[in-house]
């Protein structure tokens, strides 16, 4: 019975630092899924015509979602993995919510492209929404293709009509696409991986108490654009 029981510590001790190597490795790929996300912010900052800095000072959300695949031959879809945040009430950028965006569309299209996408939410209670389930952009609430420009001067030839604005960029240009009808919904084994299993998205959207690099990170880029 000794003898079994000594044989078996090896195997109990293989087993915990397979677990640990994985847990490493979920918590790798979601801090590097926000040095992307902080990445995508700054190429944004770095173009001639971007988000207009006054929709960014006004806006109260907004997700990022770096290398979203669009993809068509016929029936089109798309899809991406990403984050999201949103201000608290003292006006600071919250912890970031890892999310999923998935769509379809038809219509002669045919193809595969690349696209870092940016929505910006002018309220944050859309997104609080997605906590109990997928929501819809487009149906849950409007969209429409942002403007660009720098300057505040630049936001005079618009209203603020639309819930959500969506800016993409492939290959170091602004591209159009379609996110009417795509679903964003919570990635809660991401999140989970990230902050632990008692976080749930919306005391994650909660809160802006973060002291990782990659979050410190991302809410700079968010500030600097």
């Amino acid at each position: 019975m000794k003898t079994i029981k000594f044989l078996a510590l090896p195997f109990f001790f293989s087993l915990v630092l397979i677990c640990a190597s994985a847990m490493r490795a979920d918590d790798d790929k979601q801090t590097e899924k926000i040095h992307s996300a902080a990445n995508v912010l700054k190429e944004f900052g770095r173009m001639k015509e971007s988000i207009p800095h006054d929709l960014i000072s006004r806006c109260e959300g907004v997700v990022i979602i770096p290398k979203l695949i669009n993809a068509g031959l016929g029936i089109g879809g798309k899809r991406g993995k990403g984050i999201a945040t949103v201000k608290t009430d003292d006006g600071k950028w919250s912890d970031p919510v890892f999310v999923t965006l998935t769509g379809g569309s038809i219509g002669p299209q045919i193809g595969v492209q690349s696209v870092d996408l940016v929505l910006v939410f002018r309220h944050k209670g859309v997104l609080a929404k997605v906590k109990n389930g997928d929501f819809t952009i487009g149906g849950d609430a409007s969209a429409a293709a942002g403007p660009v420009g720098r300057t505040t001067s630049a936001n005079t030839d618009y209203k603020l009509e639309a819930e959500v604005y969506s800016y993409s960029r492939s290959r170091g240009l602004f591209a159009g696409i379609s996110i009417n009808g795509s679903s964003l919904s919570i990635d809660k084994e991401a999140n989970h991986a990230y902050y632990g299993n008692d976080m749930s998205s919306e005391d994650i959207f909660a809160t802006a108490k973060s002291n990782k690099p990659a979050v410190k990170t991302l809410k700079e880029a968010l500030a600097s654009l």
